[in-house]
């Protein structure tokens, strides 16, 4: 039985070499979900765009408004708060990264705490907090020496800077404390052996390595930050989307506006993603090299 059993597989094996199974037609599978998606989805951008197209918009308007002062002058707004809010959003989330893992227990409660605030509450919440700032705090100074009305010093440039700069802050500080755990801990054990103070240690060895980490999610945090510059102006912040708001209210122009506003957040957000991508192979050169090498 064992030995028929054998003989028929090896025959069975034999004609399966030989060409037994050509006679077979391949057949091609088909992917019929992925065909009906792909067609749902092209009529959708089809409708969208003829809607846009043959819709009561006028291009011309869109055209002319693209470069109109005022637009241009938003424009800059926009760039000079979203390089300013993410100067100190840096600086802010670093310095409370540090204090995280800080030994010192009133340091880590208090970086804690700063990040579960700011964290928790809407940034709109906190623009309309710092701008009404005058409502709790009528005066800022020091005592005997000077004082100004906080209503004077409080402008909408400077709660803006605030509201979203204290704000991002408190996500940085979580990309940073990420980065900073992901480099390996005998780093930290190499510097203090050789007697060099934490802060010394933090800015020359341990803040380079974890730039690998740390750049990716601050590069998305960047271009976050244009974005969510348009949120400043429900307090008076003449940027880009505050500028449009003003001129489609005196023309009845919305979508031209809004257009010409989306526009321009598209050229700012394209051109920062191709310096974040700049960025991000320089810093991976190093982790390129060491993983050929291993």
């Amino acid at each position: 039985m064992l030995t028929t059993s054998n003989d028929s597989l090896d025959a069975a094996q034999a004609a399966a070499d030989s060409g037994g199974i050509s006679h077979l037609q391949h057949v091609r599978r088909r992917y019929w979900g992925r065909y009906a998606a792909s067609v749902a989805i092209i009529a959708l951008l089809a409708y969208v765009v003829f809607a846009f197209a043959h819709g009561q918009i006028e291009w011309r308007y869109v055209g002319r408004f693209m470069t109109a002062r005022s637009i241009m002058m938003g424009l800059v707004n926009t760039v000079v708060m979203t390089i300013l809010a993410m100067a100190l959003g840096i600086a802010l989330g670093v310095l409370t990264a540090i204090m995280r893992l800080s030994s010192n227990p009133v340091l880590g409660t208090v970086a804690k705490a700063y990040v579960w605030l700011f964290r928790g509450t809407p940034v709109i919440l906190q623009l309309l907090l710092w701008f009404n700032l005058a409502l709790v705090f009528p005066t800022l100074g020091i005592p005997g020496l000077f004082s100004l009305r906080t209503v004077d010093v409080m402008t909408p440039f400077l709660a803006a800077l605030l509201g979203l700069g204290i704000h991002q802050g408190a996500y940085t500080s979580e990309v940073v404390r990420a980065g900073l755990l992901s480099v390996d801990t005998g780093q930290y054990e190499a510097a203090k052996s050789i007697g060099m103070p934490r802060l010394q240690a933090l800015r020359r060895i341990i803040l380079p390595q974890a730039m690998r980490v740390i750049v990716p999610p601050i590069g998305n945090e960047l271009v976050g930050m244009v974005k969510l510059t348009s949120l400043a102006s429900v307090i008076q912040y003449a940027e880009i989307l505050h500028n449009a708001e003003n001129i489609y209210y005196a023309n009845a122009r919305v979508i031209e506006l809004l257009i010409v506003a989306g526009l321009w957040y598209l050229v700012v957000v394209t051109v920062l993603s191709f310096l974040q991508a700049r960025i991000e192979r320089h810093y991976a050169r190093g982790a390129g090299r060491l993983a050929a090498h291993k």
